[in-house]
């Protein structure tokens, strides 16, 4: 399943932090990757999930000449580059816990998969784009794998060592690689790692019960922000919030401006059991109540900007 690029990823500010650590100039990578050079001085910061796969690509394209950069920005993460989202793995009890959070709050992050299959045996976990073209950056993907050997070497203070190591591709200085994982990589059909039961059940010895109980409720909130914004009555809905006060907003035109029919529209929100007229009526009262009780608008203007022709005193 593939998920739209109107998704809207949060960045994070700690990648400036990383990069510093690391000796690289972050408007390099913004430049390579055709993003704008102030979007770290953004509030808030997001992207789409192209651009974040461009970010991937600017990175890979700077560093380019330095073959084990994945794994050196792997290791270089700190608590201070961290993002709540991530920060949840390291309060977790052990790996398994933390691999099931994760992967249930990664839409957050990235246009990224995460599967997580637990047996008595083992603890297989794998990863793949989630846009259209099912392909992600052999960067990211480095990182991804890395990036979990790495936390539960630091969380349980043990050389985890991955039973196997899977990619879809040849990876730069494989024996380098080899030698970070412990295991040689199998060129093979998924990107992932597989772990000893015993290994993914190890005590983390970094959980915080405490820190997961403030980060879960928020965490929450943002997956229910973008599942809300990816619904296609979301987006005839901030259509129309633009398009009210012009005075041209029937099905119609809201259908011109999303390039599509006025039959598509009307499926497609039928799809979601609602109806234009419903979307508008329901917009319509939201905004109504919030200009009356934040405004000194009059009924007449309130009528106006809510797309009103006529009013009747």
């Amino acid at each position: 399943m593939t998920e739209s690029n109107r998704t809207r990823y949060a960045f994070d500010k700690g990648w400036q932090a990383l990069f510093h650590d690391l000796n690289i100039v972050v408007q390099d990578v913004l430049r390579h990757a055709e993003l704008p050079l102030d979007l770290f001085s953004r509030k808030p910061i997001s992207i789409t999930g192209d651009e974040y796969f461009r970010f991937w690509n600017g990175l890979a394209f700077v560093t380019q000449n330095d073959l084990t950069f994945s794994l050196r920005m792997v290791q270089a993460i700190s608590t201070e580059t961290l993002s709540p989202a991530l920060f949840v793995a390291f309060s977790s009890d052990d790996l398994n816990t933390a691999l099931h959070r994760i992967s249930k709050y990664k839409p957050l992050v990235g246009p990224l998969h995460m599967t997580v299959d637990q047996s008595d045996s083992q603890t297989r976990i794998a990863f793949s784009g989630a846009l259209q073209d099912d392909r992600a950056p052999e960067n990211l993907i480095v990182v991804e794998l890395a990036f979990w050997v790495h936390v539960a070497r630091m969380a349980t203070r043990e050389q985890i060592i991955p039973k196997s190591v899977h990619m879809t591709f040849e990876p730069p200085e494989r024996e380098a690689h080899e030698a970070f994982f412990g295991s040689s990589i199998i060129l093979s059909e998924f990107n992932g790692l597989i772990f000893e039961a015993a290994d993914s059940a190890k005590p983390f010895l970094t959980t915080n019960h405490a820190m997961w109980s403030i980060l879960q409720p928020e965490l929450n909130k943002r997956l229910q922000d973008i599942t809300k914004e990816s619904s296609f009555k979301e987006r005839v809905r901030a259509c129309l919030v633009e398009m009210l006060a012009s005075g041209h907003y029937s099905m119609t035109d809201v259908a011109s401006k999303l390039a599509m029919s006025s039959r598509t529209l009307h499926r497609r929100l039928k799809e979601e059991d609602t109806t234009f007229q419903r979307v508008l009526d329901e917009l319509r009262k939201e905004l109504a109540q919030r200009y009356l009780s934040i405004s000194d608008y009059s009924n007449i203007e309130i009528a106006f900007l809510l797309g009103y022709e006529e009013t009747n005193g």
